[in-house]
């Protein structure tokens, strides 16, 4: 496995990501536990989550996400063997969809999520959502006091448009500001448009790291969905209704006839495909069992020649 560097960092990782959205979601404490020890046990080294990960459950108020790996990292004492990717921005608040970068408040939810993580310090901290109503400038100045303070060693963002990334990416050089190594956008097999057109361009232009969320359409691409009847196989299965259509079954179509000429899945061949893109680094995917993280950690070595890659380009095609 080779592993990729992380924009203009020394963050070296195997291209495959860790979602932990679903920790305290769809998988418990002990679950998560198991499945994070078989990652690293797979030779995989980066998990992704945020503050607000779980806040949308039931009982739930956030940070239940952090908490999980920060006790799995105690009791482990792996910390040395993970690159550990957060977010900040949303709120912590119920029915509160406002996003918030203002220094105050990125300072002390960084001292929260250190203390949920039980670490010293963050390797990626990303912006979760843009807030158009604080300059960047302040955002940036408080990523620039956390790095100082060597709480933080790296900063991102995720789902920026082109736009505000570059208005960012100017004022860290205007100003002398660290700068965003990252950017996280969806991206995968079906949803490429957005990315390609306008975000791409920009990330290879300032050599900015790609590590795409939805990387499977939300488990769409895995091929457990093929008809309205399977929307109920999961808690996710609401959102896979828009793939639903003829574009979509093409995709599948594809994806089917290449799981079977090189004997895996469908969603490792997604995987495959995302990672094979020369301006991504890792695709970030989520597993609720050890079965289903050995099935997609495959997509690593699954080196899918050109002539293949160009077949799934083309019945995704968008135009």
């Amino acid at each position: 496995m080779t592993k990729r560097k992380i924009g203009n960092s020394d963050l070296n990782i195997a291209p495959f990501v860790f979602g932990g959205n679903i920790f305290g979601w769809t998988i418990d404490e002990a679950t998560s536990f198991k499945i994070l020890d078989a990652f690293v046990d797979n030779g995989l080294d980066f998990i992704d989550t945020a503050d607000v990960y779980s806040r949308w459950v039931p009982g739930n108020k956030g940070g239940e996400s952090e908490t999980i790996i920060g006790n799995w990292l105690k009791k482990t004492g792996k910390r040395n063997q993970v690159v550990i990717a957060t977010k900040v921005g949303s709120s912590m608040q119920p029915n509160d969809s406002k996003k918030n970068l203002s220094k105050d408040y990125i300072v002390k939810a960084a001292e929260d999520s250190l203390r949920r993580l039980q670490t010293d310090h963050i390797d990626l901290y990303q912006s979760h959502y843009d807030d158009k109503d604080t300059p960047v400038q302040e955002t940036l100045e408080a990523y620039q006091q956390l790095i100082k303070d060597g709480k933080v060693r790296y900063i991102g963002a995720s789902n920026f448009t082109a736009e505000r990334l570059a208005e960012s990416l100017q004022a860290s050089k205007q100003h002398g500001f660290p700068a965003y190594i990252s950017l996280q956008p969806e991206y995968n097999l079906y949803d490429r448009e957005g990315y390609e057109k306008e975000l791409e361009p920009l990330c290879a232009e300032n050599n900015l790291g790609v590590i795409t969320y939805y990387s499977l359409a939300s488990g769409f691409l895995s091929g457990k969905y093929r008809s309205e009847a399977d929307l109920n196989k999961s808690k996710r299965g609401a959102g896979i209704k828009k793939y639903l259509n003829e574009r979509g079954q093409r995709i599948l179509q594809a994806l089917d006839k290449v799981a079977k000429e090189y004997n895996t899945t469908p969603a490792a061949v997604s995987l495959a495909w995302v990672i094979a893109r020369p301006s991504v680094t890792a695709p970030i995917a989520s597993a609720t069992s050890i079965e289903q993280l050995n099935e997609l950690s495959k997509a690593v070595n699954l080196n899918l020649p050109a002539e293949v890659i160009n077949k799934l380009t083309e019945a995704s095609s968008y135009l």
